[in-house]
């Protein structure tokens, strides 16, 4: 048998899908085809029909749709019938069914199926449907294992893709947090950080990133002056009048800017002798756009003595708020303001401290200081000579490590809601009633620059957009606000941006026992007047 063509035409000879087996030209195959339908008639006892130079053998298929296949006259009708039978089978199989849009949608499959049945130059192959189903999906395990290691491989470049983001996150967030860290004011050990906007844990001071906030700043209870939500303290500065520049007729034209000089140092002088602050012929302002307030002057001790009692605390917590590990350092510094300051002695309670400061306590004196002295009496004092005037001196240090070390607790829960969003809840709990916390700043980072959506707060917040971190404030955390939360929802997917969360305050509250008894003179034994400033503030306090 040979079969010339194997084609799906329409009832008035028009191909929708049409395949040679062997050499013939367009016009040929078209013409056979066009033929057809006049060769058949209306007679539906036959299967095929003959011309002169071929045979049409047919099978009708659904919506007036035919299987069509020209052989030569001399080719073996049975096989052909066959043939015809096996293709009308494979036809339905592959195209879904033998309406038109869908042999139009799978004439390529279709074709490849005719070529599975029939070879180039028309002769059948004995083949079965379930064979040309196999062979026409083209199942290679040579190809599912390229395809498998392929898939390995994006995926681990993916994986590595996402940990190199992270990692370069990681690394800007830190680099941010330093430039924030570094952006404020650290003089006075802990005294005041960057939110100056709060206070920042201390004193006020310049040059903190949220220092000059007005009263467009976001939190829990409207606008907010520079020093915390609305109403809060505000100290008064009592502006000294600006000495008015002398003048100085000018005679003639000069060039430059000298007098503009001139003026800036006669004025500059005249502020130094009236111990007034530094004249300054324009506003500085800060990273904020914003100007700093100037530093007020420090006034001039007014005792001999000065003693300052200062404790810093170091603790790290988990991100449940448990504590990992928690120390404090304290220090007793002196500072000899006058000629009779430099020849003193300090009592301090020593009975007392050894009865309540025994496990995990330790003290020690300065080398100077006479430590036998201290041990049988309490008296710090140095073993010869006397103190350095106007220069603090360390005499007395104290450290201890325990849990109870730490008052306050906080912890916080990031939760990915699977949205391209974050809900955070965060909250802090005092675990010394004994303790009085002030200007308390809680810092969380936020991996981003967009703000927040609050849902709940307890105080107040506020976010520096240039650096990504939100500053969650209280000006006072005692016995009667032991406890507070915030939530909060904002964009992004990483749940440990929000880490490490860092804690500012300041206190006045020792966790060390220690008081001074008396300042006396070792000249005379009598008492010299004394300045005593307590101060707690922390060295390192994070939740990570």
């Amino acid at each position: 048998m040979v079969v010339l063509s194997a084609s799906i035409c329409t009832r008035g000879g028009k191909a929708l899908v049409s395949r040679q087996f062997v050499e013939m030209n367009r016009m040929r195959v078209e013409g056979l085809l066009a033929a057809f339908p006049k060769l058949m008639g209306h007679s539906k006892q036959h299967t095929f029909v003959e011309t002169d130079t071929v045979r049409y053998v047919y099978q009708p298929l659904e919506n007036h749709l035919y299987l069509l296949l020209i052989t030569t006259k001399a080719s073996n009708i049975v096989e052909d019938l066959g043939t015809l039978r096996l293709l009308a089978k494979v036809v339905p199989d592959v195209a879904g069914g033998a309406q038109e849009n869908f042999i139009n949608e799978h004439a390529f499959e279709i074709i490849f199926a005719f070529d599975e049945v029939l070879t180039s130059g028309g002769y059948k192959e004995e083949t079965t449907l379930s064979t040309i189903r196999t062979n026409l999906q083209m199942e290679s395990h040579e190809e599912n294992m390229a395809n498998m290691i392929k898939e390995s491989k994006e995926k681990e470049a993916a994986e590595e893709g996402k940990r190199q983001a992270k990692l370069m996150q990681e690394k800007k967030m830190a680099a941010l947090k330093n430039n924030f860290m570094s952006g404020q004011n650290g003089a006075g050990g802990m005294g005041s950080g960057g939110m100056e906007g709060f206070g920042g844990g201390g004193q006020p001071g310049s040059g903190g990133i949220f220092e000059g906030f007005g009263s467009d700043g976001a939190g829990g209870g409207g606008s907010y002056n520079s020093y915390g939500g609305a109403g809060g303290y505000q100290p008064s500065q009592s502006k000294e009048p600006e000495p008015e520049a002398p003048r100085v007729p000018v005679k003639g034209m000069k060039l430059g800017n000298t007098m503009g000089k001139k003026k800036d140092n006669l004025l500059a002088a005249m502020a130094a002798e009236d111990n007034l602050m530094p004249f300054s012929s324009g506003p500085k302002n800060d990273s904020l756009g914003l100007s700093a307030a100037a530093a007020p002057v420090a006034a001039p001790p007014s005792a001999p003595v000065t003693l300052l009692m200062e404790e810093k605390i170091t603790v790290e917590m988990n991100r449940e708020g448990d504590i990992k590990s928690s120390d404090i350092k304290g220090t007793l510094t002196f500072t000899a303001n006058t000629d009779a300051g430099t020849a003193a002695t300090v009592a301090v309670n020593k009975a007392e401290l050894l009865a309540n400061c025994t496990s995990g306590w330790g003290f020690a004196t300065h080398p100077k200081v006479n430590k036998a002295t201290y041990e049988k009496q309490g008296v710090l004092s140095l073993k010869k000579g006397g103190f350095p005037l106007n220069r603090p001196v360390g005499i007395l240090r104290w450290n201890y490590s325990g849990d109870d070390a730490a008052p306050l607790t906080v912890n916080c829960w990031p939760e990915d809601e699977g949205s391209g969003s974050i809900n955070v809840n965060i909250e802090f709990e005092l675990n010394r009633p004994d303790m009085v916390l002030n200007d308390v700043n809680i810092l969380l980072p936020l991996g981003t620059t967009d703000p927040p959506a609050i849902e709940q707060i307890d105080g107040q917040y506020k976010v520096d957009s240039g650096s990504g971190v939100m500053c969650w404030h209280h000006d006072i955390i005692d016995s009667s606000n032991s406890s507070g939360s915030l939530e909060f929802s904002i964009g992004g997917s990483d749940v440990d941006a929000f880490f490490p969360v860092e804690i500012r305050f300041s206190s006045q509250s020792l966790l060390c026992p220690i008081q001074v008894a008396s300042v006396t003179s070792t000249a005379n034994g009598g008492p010299i007047p004394s300045n005593t400033t307590i101060s707690v503030v922390p060295d390192s306090y994070q939740c990570a």
